[in-house]
């Protein structure tokens, strides 16, 4: 074996594949140092444990997903925000089968998990990014959210409707693009 040490991303690009492949539940310490053709402790100098590195790579399969996008316009107005994310989750998807299910509901319960904070980190990421969205969308009628009705309020419902979408793999937008045009529009 090739003790060559490798780089942090690389161990990560390798883990993604073993998930992607075989599933999450093939990742080990052995699996990722067998991918890279290095030493297990190669693994180590990067990843304390076995945790560790699932955890690191849950993160990286948050980030592929939802990063994805270069084009800032995205995050302009309302619509393409939803229009992006629901891509989004139909793209991670595709490229990580059942990963949204594994990580959504085998970790619920599960409230020591480095991997249920990382979930929940980026779902708060995605909800304050919905709600900047809606504060700043220039397309929303004027007076369209008051004290009962604000963007933080309607951010969580549409946040929950992402996420039925994604239990459901549901990947088509169009009646929540539709409830935000006659809603806000």
């Amino acid at each position: 074996m090739n003790t060559i040490i490798t780089s942090k991303e690389a161990i990560l690009e390798k883990s993604r594949e073993i998930i992607l492949n075989k599933g999450i539940s093939a990742l080990s310490i052995r699996a990722v140092a067998d991918a890279c053709n290095v030493s297990i402790g190669s693994i180590y100098n990067y990843f304390d444990s076995k945790s560790d590195l699932l955890s690191s790579t849950i993160e990286s399969v948050w980030c592929e997903i939802f990063h994805s996008s270069r084009d800032s316009m995205v995050f302009q107005d309302t619509l393409s925000c939803i229009q992006w994310l629901y891509e989004c989750i139909e793209y991670g998807h595709k490229q990580y089968p059942v990963f949204f299910e594994f990580h959504s509901l085998g970790l619920i319960g599960n409230e020591n998990s480095n991997e249920n904070e990382l979930m929940h980190q980026t779902w708060k990421h995605i909800l304050e990014g919905l709600c900047a969205v809606l504060k700043h969308d220039p397309n929303i009628r004027p007076g369209a959210f008051h004290e009962k009705f604000t963007a933080e309020n309607f951010s969580k419902l549409l946040f929950s409707l992402i996420l039925s979408a994604i239990l459901r793999q549901d990947y088509d937008p169009s009646v929540v693009l539709e409830m935000i045009r006659r809603t806000l529009y």
